[in-house]
């Protein structure tokens, strides 16, 4: 027989994939976990966890484990909420893109706080995304819908994105009047082989081939090198302040958010809350989610 408090040691060193980031979480060292999953692995005899430069990996076995330790975790929370299970408590943590999480979710959060004084909100906004399949977080906004049995996903909101530059970039270089045009100027963009999800491909979509001479996998720190005049660039539109809109009606990009959430804690009280107030934000924000006019875009040639 395993001590059971191993097993929350090892989903948090499975969730967090390194030792290092779950001691953190769990407040003890890095040493204690290491000795805390290999004392599991003695008594179930079996390897969990291997190590890489890339960090922890979960063995089959491991991954088996995981579903099970899930499990008995969203038991023990629901056993926990049965005297108060309408108590709005407790700590929510909401993976996010960089771009949302950072202009939208950010400045908001201490309203949410004031209005629930037994919340406590945990933003991971980031290029990339964490998953609420393994209750590496309770909720995620994504670009598209998250997949996986435990989930319950639902659309969030629709948001816009155009191409813009500073003000004094097109002074120096001039305004491209086609999406021919792109080819002979600057270009900002992502990465490409840093892209974490399909829908950052926003340059091929506007004209194939198109390639970035400044890239970044951060959209802020995009967003920075097109407003210190370093070109031009997609952009959402909720990031674009003091930018000049560039191909106004040539180029306009439309992206949803999906909202996805563990079953198991879909409905306590502190994740219907945040939940609804996400919603009711996104709605309040729809001026800058999708400010723009649809358009009718003119396709590059070639």
């Amino acid at each position: 027989m395993f001590d059971w408090d191993d097993l929350r040691v090892f989903l948090a060193a499975a969730r967090a994939g390194s030792l290092a980031t779950a001691a953190q979480r769990l407040g003890v060292d890095a040493a204690t976990v290491g000795r805390r999953v290999a004392r599991l692995e003695t008594a179930l005899k079996s390897t969990l966890l291997v190590r890489s430069a890339a960090g922890l990996h979960l063995t089959a076995t491991g991954a088996q484990l995981l579903e099970r330790a899930l499990d008995a975790e969203s038991a023990m929370e629901a056993a926990g909420r049965v005297t108060q299970p309408d108590l709005i408590a407790g700590a929510v943590r909401i993976s996010a893109s960089e771009g949302f999480g950072g202009a939208v979710l950010a400045p908001a959060l201490p309203g949410l706080l004031a209005a629930h004084p037994g919340l406590n909100v945990e933003l991971a906004a980031s290029s990339g995304f964490l998953s609420p399949s393994r209750r590496e977080v309770d909720m995620a906004i994504t670009l598209s819908p998250a997949a996986g049995p435990r989930l319950i996903v639902e659309p969030l909101t629709t948001y816009q994105l155009a191409l813009y530059a500073a003000p004094e970039y097109l002074k120096r270089h001039g305004a491209p009047d086609t999406i021919d045009d792109l080819n002979r100027v600057d270009m900002v963009g992502y990465v490409d082989d840093l892209i974490y999800a399909p829908e950052l491909h926003y340059l091929d979509e506007i004209r194939p081939h198109l390639r970035p001479r400044l890239a970044s996998s951060s959209i802020r720190a995009q967003r920075d090198m097109v407003a210190a005049g370093g070109g031009i660039g997609v952009l959402p539109c909720f990031l674009a302040e003091g930018l000049t809109r560039v191909l106004a009606d040539a180029v306009l990009i439309e992206r949803r958010f999906w909202l996805s959430t563990h079953r198991e804690v879909h409905g306590t009280a502190r994740l219907k809350t945040v939940r609804r107030w996400i919603k009711a934000l996104c709605q309040d924000q729809v001026s800058r989610l999708a400010p723009l006019p649809a358009t009718t875009p003119r396709r590059a040639e070639g």
